[in-house]
């Protein structure tokens, strides 16, 4: 999930607050309310939200917490580590100190490899078996 820099949010989320004060101030102000919508949807499309109202809660969420706690929200799983994140500060200088983790790696590089030796096997397979092009052209209808 791509989200925006946190200055960008900040910056629009005071702009949107800005222009709401404005147009609530003068409600007939046709300018007012035409930045002022602007603004939330600019505020929807950082956000990724379809409501403005929405976006606002969200920017605010966003600037108040760290990155790893504000996708734990959105995903909705609170709990979850992801998995290039160590679950402890000191567990990925200990997995690289008893070489877990050249390991782990090697073995994700050999599974992989032969993989795609698999499937490029199966390529050549139906290569040989379709045969050589005939010459004709497809033409419907005739």
């Amino acid at each position: 999930m791509l989200l925006p820099a946190k200055n960008e949010v900040a910056r629009h989320l005071r702009r949107y607050r800005t222009w709401e004060r404005v147009m609530l101030a003068a409600p007939a102000d046709r300018t007012a309310r035409d930045h002022f919508e602007d603004s939330g949807y600019t505020l929807c499309v950082l956000m990724g939200k379809r409501c403005a109202r929405e976006a606002v809660a969200a920017a605010e969420r966003y600037l108040q917490t760290n990155l790893l706690t504000y996708l734990q929200e959105q995903t909705g799983h609170p709990h979850e580590q992801p998995e290039y994140l160590p679950e402890k500060p000191g567990q990925a200088r200990q997995a690289r100190q008893s070489g877990q983790a050249r390991q782990s790696a090697k073995a994700r590089r050999s599974g992989q490899a032969e993989q795609d030796e698999q499937a490029r096997a199966a390529r050549a397979a139906r290569a040989v078996r379709r045969g050589p092009p005939s010459g004709r052209r497809f033409t419907a209808g005739r």
